[in-house]
């Protein structure tokens, strides 16, 4: 990595967690310098506008998030697991796998009539967790861990949807007691699908 490539980097790791937690519009550059302790002047060397770092900083969060659920999803061998392993990555809304909470939920309701790009990357994000759930279910229909007949991509919809919403209700609530709820009922339909 280059000098420059490290410090655009650096930039990158120290703005994803304020554009999490504050939005892209409520963050100011003014913000960005103080975190990265850069002038404004060395920003836009690396970033041509606040948009171009804001979409960089949500691709950060995101990949937060990716690694997370690989490394869960990596600690077990049969898709029942990797299905409750995945679950547990978000049982705890209060201490995300990003800093400032779920980058998808945060980013996609702050951008979905304000910033086409960054609302393009939440729906993106959707449709790869949803994807890699179908994915799951569909290795362990194959593996002979699930009824064949199971409507697998209609559920990955629905746990994805269950989850993001109890996320979303855990930290408004500031606690996990509804989380736990949604958590133990989509662990009773996987293990109703098993075979």
């Amino acid at each position: 990595m280059t000098k420059a490539e490290k410090t655009r980097q650096f930039i990158i790791e120290k703005s994803a967690p304020i554009f999490n937690t504050r939005g892209v519009a409520a963050t100011a550059m003014s913000d960005i310098m103080e975190a990265t302790k850069l002038s404004k002047g060395s920003l836009y060397v690396h970033f041509d506008n606040k948009d171009v770092l804001a979409c960089a900083a949500v691709d950060h969060n995101m990949e937060i998030v990716v690694r997370k659920v690989t490394a869960a999803l990596a600690q077990h061998t049969n898709a029942r697991d990797k299905l409750f392993a995945y679950i547990d990555v978000f049982s705890d809304p209060m201490h995300s796998p990003a800093f400032g909470g779920c980058p998808i939920m945060n980013f996609g309701l702050e951008a979905d009539d304000t910033n086409t790009a960054i609302r393009g990357k939440a729906n993106e994000a959707i449709e790869v967790n949803q994807q890699l759930i179908a994915d799951l279910i569909k290795t362990g229909i194959k593996e002979g861990t699930f009824k064949p007949d199971w409507s697998y991509k209609e559920f990955a919809i629905m746990m994805f949807a269950m989850i993001e919403g109890g996320v979303m209700i855990g930290r408004i609530a500031g606690n996990n007691n509804k989380m736990k709820i949604i958590n133990r009922n989509l662990k009773q339909m996987i293990n109703q699908q098993a075979v």
